[in-house]
């Protein structure tokens, strides 16, 4: 490691001690002598061509349409997590086409679990949209493709260097972090003055060559090394002209989004089973929570029959989504022979197995399995 004068940081103490003006803390940071004399792209493709990865699934027979699909499944959602959801959606919709003439259930049924469940619905509507307004390809330019549904500008462009190999600049959540960090841009990442620093940074980072290579790099550099805690930065590649580190700062940036305590709420899901073992399932709307999905009718919204018998529910569950926290309980009933309960568009009695099948919300899915 290159040793250099230490940097000095005024911390105060915590506890009931009241600060002291004139207590130091000496925290250790290593500053270069001398400046890299390479390119952040330069040096950051040479360690990814050691140490990045280049055997995940979308990377092997590379299509617009594999890298699209990878692109949209992994949008806040980690590389290990997609991977069995990505070759189990491959294996059931190799190509645009078979996507766009897919019933949404199925495409729901095999994203149930992934969440964010708009983004399937996006993939299914740009599917459907290329076949009829771009004789059945995907575009091979960002403007286009973000005119498609669910396909922002980092995505667009993400599509244009992984599948097309043309020089593209990208902006996630990973390569946020990197150049926050390693150009010392303070503010919250959702705020507009911030983005366009980043967009600047990225732009200016960009190689002109080696597209695809690149954007793998830094979005691997991100999710690997450059980490939201405890990252690696003795191994980091661009470490050595990184503002953050020199400041002793890695752990503050990117800034935090302003804190606001995640709401508490709460829902009642009805099993209602009848004489032939079925379950009533219905539809939620499109918008919303688990828009598009199969679920449990929720207390309130469905008119409930008069119980033959009254059954033992399972055990309330609490459900994390980003924004709030939903707390469900359940009832559990069997209706009598004579007590008659109308299907309609989006409502439907359905064996547990014919319900596993379709996209269902995780929680109930969970629920459904484990019901005696």
């Amino acid at each position: 490691m290159v040793r250099g004068p230490w940097s000095v940081v005024r911390k105060p103490e915590t506890g009931n001690r009241q600060p002291d003006s004139c207590a130091l803390n000496i925290i250790e940071l290593p500053v270069p002598a001398n400046p890299p004399t390479t390119s952040f792209a330069t040096r950051l493709l040479n360690w990814w061509s050691t140490h990045g990865r280049h055997d995940l699934p979308w990377q092997q027979n590379r299509t617009p349409y594999r890298v699209w699909i990878a692109e949209i499944m992994l949008q806040q959602t980690q590389v290990a997590t997609v991977i069995p959801y990505f070759e189990r959606f491959m294996a059931d919709f190799p190509d645009l086409e078979s996507l766009a003439r897919a019933d949404i259930d199925d495409v729901l049924s095999r994203w149930s679990g992934l969440g964010y469940y708009a983004r399937a619905r996006n993939l299914h509507a740009a599917a459907q949209r290329c076949m009829s307004e771009h004789e059945g390809a995907l575009p091979d330019d960002a403007e286009a493709l973000e005119a498609l549904p669910g396909i922002g500008r980092s995505t667009a462009n993400a599509i244009v260097a992984q599948a097309h190999d043309r020089r593209a600049v990208i902006l996630d959540g990973n390569v946020k972090r990197v150049l926050a960090r390693h150009a010392g841009i303070e503010g919250w990442p959702g705020r507009s003055a911030v983005l366009r620093q980043l967009w600047n940074e990225a732009e200016d980072r960009t190689p002109e060559d080696r597209a695809a290579d690149y954007t793998q790099a830094i979005m691997d550099l991100g999710a690997t090394l450059c980490t939201p805690r405890r990252p690696d930065c003795e191994h980091c590649p661009v470490s050595a002209d990184c503002i953050a580190r020199k400041q002793g700062r890695v752990g503050e940036l990117p800034t935090p989004k302003p804190g606001k305590k995640k709401p508490r709420r709460s829902a009642t899901l009805l099993i209602i089973e009848n004489d032939r073992g079925e379950i009533l399932m219905e539809r939620r709307p499109g918008a919303g929570i688990w828009g598009g999905l199969w679920s449990l009718p929720e207390s309130g919204e469905a008119a409930t029959p008069e119980p033959a018998e009254r059954r033992p529910p399972p055990a309330p569950v609490r459900h994390q989504f980003t924004h709030f926290t939903l707390d469900i309980r359940f009832e559990r009933t069997l209706i009598g022979v004579s007590t008659t309960i109308e299907e309609a568009a989006n409502r439907a009695w359905m064996k547990r197995d014919e319900a596993l099948d379709r996209g269902l919300p995780q929680p109930v899915r969970k629920v459904l399995e484990r019901l005696d």
